[in-house]
C-alpha cells in the first residue's frame, strides 16, 4: 500500500507504508510546476525501465546471466490534446562485461517487452526499446 499526501503548490509525498520510503513529486516546469524532482509521468516512464529490468533480471538469474550494471536511459515524450505520454524510448547500455548469444538477448528483449507495467499501460503509448554496447557471441 502506498500513502500519498498533496503538499500543496503542485507537489506530492508518497509513502511506502511497508519499508515507509517517501518519494516526492513536482509537476514539471511545463506544466506550471517547479520540476525539482520526478514528476508524476516520469514515475510511470522510470517504472517501465524498472519493471523491464526486474523481469529481466529475473530471466537471467534462471538462466545465468549476469546484467549488473545493465542501465536504461528513459525518454519519455509527451503529446497534447489529450495532454499524456505519446511515447516511451528506453535506451539500455550493456556493460563491456555482458556477452549474450542472439538467442539470449532475443528472450531478454521479449521478456522486457511483455513487463508488467508495460502490459499495463494504454496502447496509444508507444514503447520504443534500444539496446547499446551489445556485445553478442559468434
Amino acid at each position: 500500500m502506498i500513502k500519498v499526501i498533496y503538499q500543496g503548490k503542485l507537489r506530492t509525498e508518497a509513502t511506502h507504508i511497508s519499508s515507509q520510503n517517501k518519494l516526492l513529486t513536482d509537476a514539471p516546469k511545463d506544466n506550471h510546476g517547479k520540476g525539482e524532482t520526478f514528476s508524476p509521468t516520469d514515475l510511470v516512464c522510470s517504472s517501465l525501465a524498472s519493471c523491464q529490468m526486474t523481469v529481466m533480471g529475473i530471466l537471467a538469474e534462471r538462466e545465468g546471466i549476469n546484467l549488473e550494471g545493465l542501465e536504461a536511459y528513459v525518454e519519455k515524450i509527451m503529446v497534447d490534446k489529450p495532454r499524456r505520454i505519446g511515447r516511451i524510448k528506453i535506451t539500455y547500455t550493456c556493460p563491456d562485461s555482458l556477452e549474450l548469444s542472439v538467442k539470449e538477448h532475443e528472450k531478454l528483449h521479449r521478456t522486457a517487452m511483455t513487463c508488467p507495467v508495460g502490459l499495463s499501460l494504454h496502447s496509444d503509448i508507444v514503447q520504443e526499446v534500444e539496446w547499446e554496447n551489445l556485445h553478442l557471441k559468434a
